[in-house]
Parts: C-alpha cells; structure tokens; sequence
C-alpha cells in the first residue's frame, strides 16, 4: 500500500509539474502540482477509457495519461481564474 501511495505522489508531482510547465503560468507550487497530477490522471485515465486509447500499463504511460489530464485541468482551472 505504501508503494502504491508513493508511486501516485511520484506520478502526480512528476505530471503536475510538466503541465504547468506545458499549459503558460507554471506550476501552483508542490504540493497543489501533485494534487493537480493525481486528479490528472483520474481525468486523463477516464478520457482515454471513454475514447478506447490504451498506450499501456506501467510508470511512463501512466505519466503521460496524468500529464494529458493535468494539461486540460489546467486549461479548465485557469478558464475559471479569468472569470
């Protein structure tokens, strides 16, 4: 259980930041970045279900799936900020 929380921290804080990165603005800081990346990858995994894109199992598609969901987070989040 340990590796598992770890390891969505690692993928979070990983696509949180390469989509603040990706999306102007930067980041939120640390810790909002991996918050960001973890509901990321919920979004980025739910669009690629509902599409049926599969990119495969493992740390580096689950990055990209997180990164993908973070990316359009942030477009979402920073439409919201402008308002």
């Amino acid at each position: 259980m340990h590796h598992n929380f770890f390891g969505w921290l690692v993928v979070g804080a990983i696509a949180g930041w390469l989509a603040g990165v990706l999306v102007k603005g930067g980041g939120f800081g640390l810790i909002v970045d991996i918050i960001v990346g973890i509901v990321g990858a919920f979004i980025g995994g739910w669009l690629a279900g509902l599409l049926g894109i599969h990119i495969g199992s493992g740390m580096i598609s689950s990055i990209i799936t997180a990164i993908v969901g973070a990316v359009i987070l942030l477009f979402i989040i920073r439409l919201f900020r402008r308002a």
